[in-house]
């Protein structure tokens, strides 16, 4: 009998797996819930790796992405002048490089489009075929409490709407509402592991002459700035700091005003481009701020809930491996639900362990994060050096050539019906 199944989180993880879902048994019912009202499609730049790359070929989207990417053409320290202190390239896709940019780097909100349109299309495919089961987004509802037996969850939304469904997966992002229902509040605090580091992200108008080259300036203060212009009409910027925890810790709960206010005190005489930064800060309108973590889970699953991507094991942007999650993270737990039919449990314990490996991979930090955020003028200049240094040796390291022998390797669902 096929599964009547409740996706929270129309993002990357979300319409993956309603993806592979389809594709494996045209009879599912699927639900995505989104609490925004209509599809979220801010966000910054992200790449995409390893294999993350196999699984876009397995959905058979690898070349519409492709065809969406931006053009960053390697990344470049810089001073407070904002002469060039040391410069990378673009690191291919299946290896490791110094860099910011990899060789695929597209929009979150590129992304989530194609993959919701994607999902739209499969659907299409299914009610041409007469099946029973269908994919529905609903839009502008959350998921308010939940309660399961052996059978299956009682959901209750936010409209006060009540439904049954045989399973949930939290794909609801690293402040998981899901995940703090389903697994209780110590659990859920228990998982979250803060690396001291705060950001904001939001975009300003891009100016004549900035180029495709992201820059990466260090400000003493443990701050970090990075604006990346790509070829879109407007930079992204990026601010993180390591400064004033409990002032920023206070502010996400308060406006977005209070937030920018917040940011805008701390990187007030950052130098550099601190100026046009701080003036693009006041007058954005798609700030997104957050406290860096990493979410780690004991267990992936509880009864007849699963967390998938973000909920389950947020890396941090620092790994840049995020993407990588909800891809792999997606096609195993699908390929798991369709190998073992009816058997939830089964195929939910079968995911938690496949999926361990690429989880420990992924979420492997720098073993001395606060390196790269210096407290003072020395650091700045030490750590100045040793990128220059890292720029100057990494042309001199050889590339590997053909596959990682070491790296995790993707396990094979032919009960998916891949092309």
């Amino acid at each position: 009998m096929p599964l009547n199944v409740l996706i929270v989180g129309a993002g990357v993880a979300g319409p993956a797996l309603a993806i592979f879902l389809q594709g494996s048994n045209p009879s599912y019912n699927i639900t995505v819930l989104e609490r925004a009202p209509s599809l979220r499609t801010a966000g910054q730049q992200i790449d995409f790796k390893n294999q993350a790359v196999d699984v876009m070929k397995k959905m058979g989207i690898l070349e519409a992405v492709k065809s969406l990417c931006v053009h960053e053409i390697g990344s470049e320290i810089v001073d407070s002048n904002g002469k060039g202190v040391a410069s990378f390239g673009i690191t291919p896709a299946g290896q490791q490089g110094r860099g910011l940019t990899s060789e695929y780097e597209i929009m979150r909100g590129d992304l989530v489009n194609l993959l919701y349109e994607t999902s739209l299309k499969q659907n299409e495919k299914v009610k041409q075929l007469g099946k029973e089961g269908g994919l529905v987004y609903e839009f502008g509802k959350s998921l308010e409490d939940l309660a399961q037996d052996d059978n299956g969850v009682d959901v209750t939304f936010s409209d006060g709407q009540k439904r049954r469904y045989d399973i949930v997966v939290a794909a609801d992002g690293y402040g998981s509402r899901t995940r703090r229902l389903a697994f209780g509040q110590e659990a859920n605090d228990e998982a979250f592991k803060s690396t001291g580091v705060h950001a904001a992200y939001y975009s300003i108008p891009r100016i004549e002459g900035e180029g495709g080259v992201a820059k990466i300036y260090n400000a003493h203060g443990r701050r970090l700035i990075v604006l990346r212009p790509s070829d879109r009409p407007v930079t992204q910027v990026l601010l993180f700091t390591m400064a004033e925890e409990e002032k920023l810790k206070k502010c996400y709960k308060e406006s977005v005003e209070k937030q920018k206010e917040a940011f805008a005190e701390i990187f007030k005489d950052a130098g550099w481009q601190s100026d046009r930064l701080l003036k693009g800060l006041k007058t954005c309108t798609d700030l997104y701020v957050n406290e860096l973590a990493q979410i780690k889970m004991k267990q992936l699953h509880t009864g007849r809930v699963v967390l998938l991507g973000d909920a389950g094991y947020c890396p941090t942007p620092f790994t840049g491996m995020g993407t990588l999650g909800c891809f792999v993270g997606a096609y195993v737990l699908a390929g798991e639900l369709a190998r073992h039919g009816n058997n939830v449990s089964k195929a939910f314990s079968a995911y938690n362990e496949t999926i361990k490996t690429p989880v420990e991979e992924l979420q492997k930090l720098p073993s001395l994060l606060g390196v790269f955020l210096p407290s003072s003028r020395v650091g700045v200049w030490i750590l100045r050096n040793l990128m220059w240094a890292a720029s100057k040796f990494e042309p001199l390291i050889p590339r590997s050539q053909g596959e990682d022998p070491k790296r995790w390797k993707l396990p094979e669902y032919p009960e998916l019906n891949l092309k």
